[in-house]
């Protein structure tokens, strides 16, 4: 809360402000401050609730002439209570001071994060003694008798056919040296997938509404504001698994036009399933189809798994022929260079579109938000040409009607962030994954050759995203931005998703210093996990009514409740060998 207090005699004066995260934005008016009229006793007040997520700067001018007075750079506290007192130093009121006082201390809302923390370090020493009991023959062997993981292990391999992490890709593919090899999946893949998935639930959930838990309203640094990268390692581990997945059931002796006929049934079904769960009428009225949102994000990956399954597919080789590389360091790429140039290609239609499609009353090549940025220049010219193309294409009732920038940039416009310029470049980011998934298939069993080759990615990756973007937020050639999925913000991810991916490879796959849990379990239940927190959102028990909707503390326990219960189902179906695939 903001009290404004104007000792002038006159004029009144006009309160504005300008959020920090607002990248050339125009000044929005707040309140108009009555003038004290000469008296000492009764000044002139206004109050006002001013944001507390970023930085704002206040300014002050003169209701007549519109003269600046003052301006203020200030970060407001939660719940705190200020005044901003506005004096004479002079008779002739030329000189103007503006006094910003603290009237009551804001809350510390860090405090149940850190509970939060501590709570879950209690569990995790828990379940560290409890491993160390597992170290005793006696008790050891009556858990194995009780869980019986073998069971579980084969069970999981023989349905998804993961390929053995010792096996040679240029082996012997016969069925006898096939099976007498202990087929085990990679756990790395799905630590990685799990790991984003309940990070992504729990952002979903409201992330017990700290603004770092929100999406940025428009471009961003990503990893550094992790939110916006949650999605895009969804995509690019996706990309990794169709690696191992095509080369086993093509191992196995499935036929690509069986495989074919898979890859067309999974993608229609997760576009299918995107449809009903980002229309949720489940129990409020008939769906109505002027207003049917066709764009989301079980959308967005079936569509890209249709298009980068199909497309290694088409070019993968037969583990019998052999390509003899001219550059053996280049061996899991240069085989590939028709995928390479399809990839290219698709990179050059989204950058022709985005920078030479003419969109009426918006300059050529727009990337910004549009509303109050640019100084409100282009107001509704939200996304440029990806915005465009959507509500040309799709409708504009029929795309996501509320977008991140709504608040800050007080946009008007709809915008979908899962639109179809954006599935491009989702494509080359799940094919960054499958470029992971086969440096694991040609280097089994080699670890150092794995994690090297991660890291020259990553470093490519991060080299060429500091070109992009001139290492800033706004500066840039292409700024990062999760809303339009820039390119260079497929790069920035994709530098951090191949650290990522080389740390817990590392960990779970090399050393075994962990075994992946508890996000383990629900990256072998992924698409189940997903879509019931969606579904299942505004139901007890993972939502009920607060007594402080404005208390981070119960909104944490809440949104932290909600997906522990997913972590916890996911572990129980893992324990009852239910793994639902599409």
């Amino acid at each position: 809360l903001l009290l404004v207090r104007n000792e002038l005699p006159a004029p009144g004066l006009r309160l504005a402000a300008r959020s920090g995260s607002c990248h050339q934005c125009l000044y929005q008016f707040l309140a108009f401050v009555p003038p004290s009229n000469g008296s000492l006793t009764k000044t002139g007040t206004a109050s006002v609730m001013v944001d507390t997520q970023h930085p704002l700067t206040l300014m002050l001018n003169s209701s007549v002439g519109d003269t600046q007075l003052c301006k203020i750079q200030y970060h407001f506290g939660e719940f705190g209570n200020y005044s901003l007192v506005v004096k004479a130093l002079t008779a002739n009121t030329e000189t103007v001071s503006c006094d910003l006082i603290i009237n009551q201390d804001p809350i510390n809302s860090y405090f149940p994060i850190l509970f939060a923390f501590l709570v879950y370090m209690g569990i995790l020493a828990v379940l560290i003694v409890g491993r160390l009991f597992m170290k005793i023959d006696p008790v050891r062997n009556w858990v194995y008798k009780k869980l019986n993981p073998r069971e579980t292990d084969r069970l999981i391999n023989s349905e998804l056919g993961s390929p053995n992490t010792t096996d040679s890709i240029n082996c012997d593919p016969a069925p006898h040296s096939w099976s007498t090899a202990s087929r085990q999946r990679l756990h790395s893949l799905d630590t990685f997938r799990g790991l984003s998935l309940v990070i992504m639930v729990f952002v979903n959930y409201g992330g017990g509404k700290y603004w770092f838990f929100k999406h940025e309203s428009w471009n961003d640094i990503s990893q550094l504001h992790f939110p916006s990268a949650l999605f895009s390692r969804f995509v690019f581990i996706m990309g990794t698994s169709i690696a191992l997945s095509l080369s086993s059931m093509l191992r196995w002796g499935s036929s690509k036009w069986k495989v074919l006929r898979k890859i067309l049934w999974r993608s229609f079904l997760l576009i299918l399933l995107g449809i009903i769960v980002v229309n949720p009428n489940y129990c409020l009225k008939p769906l109505s189809w002027d207003n049917l949102r066709i764009p989301g994000v079980l959308q967005r990956l079936g569509f890209t798994y249709l298009v980068v399954a199909a497309l290694e597919l088409l070019f993968t080789r037969a583990e019998s022929a052999t390509w003899e590389a001219p550059y053996p360091a280049l061996q899991d790429i240069l085989p590939y260079w028709p995928q390479w140039i399809f990839i290219l290609m698709l990179e050059v239609i989204w950058l022709c579109l985005t920078f030479l499609l003419p969109v009426p009353d918006c300059p050529r090549g727009y990337l910004g938000p549009g509303g109050i940025g640019d100084f409100g220049k282009y107001p509704n010219c939200t996304g440029g040409a990806a915005g465009y193309i959507d509500r040309l294409l799709v409708g504009e009732k029929h795309i996501y009607q509320h977008p991140s920038s709504t608040v800050t940039y007080q946009t008007t416009m709809p915008y979908d962030p899962e639109g179809i310029l954006g599935t491009i470049n989702s494509i080359v980011m799940a094919f960054l994954g499958l470029q992971a998934g086969k440096i694991t298939l040609f280097y089994k069993d080699q670890h150092k050759q794995i994690m090297s080759r991660f890291v020259i990615w990553s470093i490519l990756m991060g080299t060429i995203s500091a070109i992009l973007t001139k290492c800033s937020k706004e500066e840039g050639f292409i700024p990062i931005n999760k809303n339009l999925w820039s390119i260079s913000y497929v790069t920035t991810t994709g530098c951090f998703a191949f650290i990522l991916l080389l740390l817990i490879y590392y960990l779970v796959d090399v050393k075994k210093l962990w075994s992946g849990a508890p996000f383990f379990y629900p990256g072998m239940n992924s698409i189940l996990v997903y879509i019931g927190h969606e579904v299942f959102e505004n139901y007890f028990p993972f939502k009920w009514k607060m007594q402080d909707s404005q208390s981070h503390a119960e909104h944490l326990t809440q949104n932290l409740t909600a997906t522990t219960l997913w972590v916890l189902i996911s572990y129980l179906l893992y324990r009852r060998r239910i793994f639902w695939k599409i």
